[in-house]
């Protein structure tokens, strides 16, 4: 990949070619009007507060012309067969893999994620890529019985057209090929907008689309803030919204979207997750797991938990152990190898995160760890300027009603729960939020597991393991508030494909299933 091309443009990719957007014909009054610094944006390093690069903000007419383009495309693309649409990604599979350092070390400097974690984004993204790709050489549609046995019938699927997909800053390179790699090799064209917090990866990533040789038009990048998204969303043009994001954003897309004939979205949303701890727990596994669900990422996964739910019989020994550690997680520069969190993502994030801790206090919580201001000490040379936050710990005694206990913070923000009685009653607690995205329970009884998988509202539940991991190939989304679809692997295919049921006769009569009659019969009879 040419690190030219990165240093030169910074705009968006529509229709094969680089634009800033700012010679298209069909901007709006609105759009002219907008000064210079309105019309650029910057990407940040949260971990020290510098500008990494300026890109341009695009408008309704950079939207429009995006549209416009994948439009145009559709025909050509959806033609092709399976395995040539999936040849243009194995050429992205390869960079990826080979730029995986690279790439890692890019995303952790513009979200912030330790350098692990930034590499494990650039790996799920070409384990995401070659399932795609793969699923290609792989058999499609169903044979159904029909009742009439010179009738064949079947399941076929074909593209919904074109793609609007809509993706987080947290899993800046994964999450966007989750999305566009089965849009793409299922026939669809596409039009990304990146999250404005991680535009350098959004710029890589079309770069990389471009020197795949795709043909222009099947693959168009807007980059920009929430309006450019909007725009794509609520377009006539676009079939099908992929979006991952918070709920706020994925409920209005999913109701304007609900209101178009024929249109879908699928939008995986935000979580306020559990890990339910059991009389019945290996202790080291709960720490271990609970450290991780509450702390990776700084906290800031959809996946993330913000609530341990721990059986009396064994809590103060939990809450001894897990307080221990968080108090002491190594915070500080995500490119160290030796780090554990890395910074919030952004000056409005940190703030976010402040008034969840101050409100948790306000609702009667005993905290138990308070590092949200950092010591001077903690914070890495240079990095004076980052978005630092610590792990915030507390205590607090179940109710149904507390905003706390029911509203995501996306931070490092966890509280214990204490419960007595049986794997009923921390199910009961563990399911009492709006949201229903992931969780785990660790226990060695089979029963309680058993238990919980079966009643559990969740999209994602796991076992004596940590509530984040997801593999690519499983389905991934939530129930209630976290969303209403499930943007990856086999189940995505469902949100960018029509499935066409198809019976055919293979006699020269025609035999009706149900014993319906096929007699045509005039007066004359």
């Amino acid at each position: 990949m040419s690190q030219q091309r990165t240093e030169r443009g910074r705009g968006h990719y529509i229709g094969g070619e680089w634009t800033d957007g700012n010679g298209a014909e069909r901007r709006s009054a609105s759009d002219r009007t907008r000064s210079d610094a309105e019309r650029t944006f910057e990407s940040e390093n949260p971990a020290t507060g510098e500008t990494l690069a300026t890109f341009q903000r695009g408008t309704a007419a950079d939207v429009d012309a995006a549209l416009a383009a994948a439009e145009s495309a559709a025909e050509a693309w959806r033609s092709l067969s399976y395995i040539d649409r999936a040849e243009y990604l194995w050429d992205i599979y390869h960079e990826l893999r080979d730029r995986h350092d690279e790439l890692g070390e890019i995303v952790s400097k513009e979200c912030g994620k330790e350098i692990s974690e930034g590499k494990a984004d650039v790996t799920e993204a070409w384990h995401m890529v070659e399932w795609a790709a793969g699923n290609a050489r792989h058999p499609h549609g169903d044979i159904v019985p029909s009742e009439i046995g010179s009738k064949d019938a079947y399941m076929r699927r074909k593209p919904r057209g074109v793609v609007g997909c809509i993706t987080p800053w947290n899993f800046p390179v994964a999450i966007p090929f989750w999305h566009m790699a089965i849009a793409l090799v299922e026939g669809n064209t596409v039009v990304w907008k990146p999250a404005e917090q991680t535009p350098w990866c959004g710029q890589i990533i079309a770069e990389m689309f471009e020197e795949s040789g795709i043909p222009d038009g099947v693959f168009n990048m807007v980059q920009g803030f929430g309006d450019a998204g909007a725009a794509i969303a609520d377009d006539e043009r676009v079939d099908t919204v992929l979006f991952t994001g918070s709920a706020e954003v994925g409920h209005e897309i999913a109701g304007n979207v609900g209101g178009e004939p024929g249109k879908l979205a699928a939008c995986e949303m935000g979580g306020k997750n559990g890990i339910v701890i059991t009389e019945e727990a290996d202790l080291d596994i709960a720490v271990h797991a609970a450290i991780m669900s509450s702390f990776k990422t700084t906290g800031q996964r959809c996946v993330s938990s913000e609530r341990l739910i721990v059986h009396e019989d064994v809590y103060d020994e939990f809450k001894a152990r897990f307080v221990d550690i968080a108090a002491d997680i190594a915070v500080g520069d995500p490119l160290e190898e030796d780090t554990f969190m890395g910074p919030a993502i952004e000056a409005d994030h940190v703030e976010k995160i402040r008034g969840y801790n101050e409100l948790a206090r306000e609702e009667g919580a005993n905290v138990l760890v308070d590092r949200f201001e950092l010591a001077n000490e903690e914070i890495p040379d240079g990095s004076e300027d980052g978005h630092w936050v610590g792990p915030f710990v507390y205590e607090i005694d179940y109710e149904s009603d507390l905003r706390c206990l029911n509203e995501e913070c996306f931070g490092p923000h966890v509280a214990l729960i204490e419960y007595s009685g049986g794997i009923e009653d921390a199910v009961e607690i563990h399911d009492d939020t709006p949201y229903g995205l992931a969780g785990a329970i660790i226990s060695e009884d089979y029963r309680q597991l058993n238990y919980f998988r079966d009643r559990a509202d969740l999209g994602l539940a796991y076992a004596n393991l940590p509530c984040i991991g997801a593999e690519v190939q499983l389905p991934f989304g939530g129930v209630k508030k976290s969303g209403n679809g499930y943007p990856s692997a086999r189940e995505a295919i469902e949100a960018v494909t029509e499935r066409t049921a198809w019976t055919m006769n293979n006699s020269r009569e025609i035999e009706m299933a149900q014993g319906l009659s096929a007699d045509i019969k005039t007066t004359e009879d």
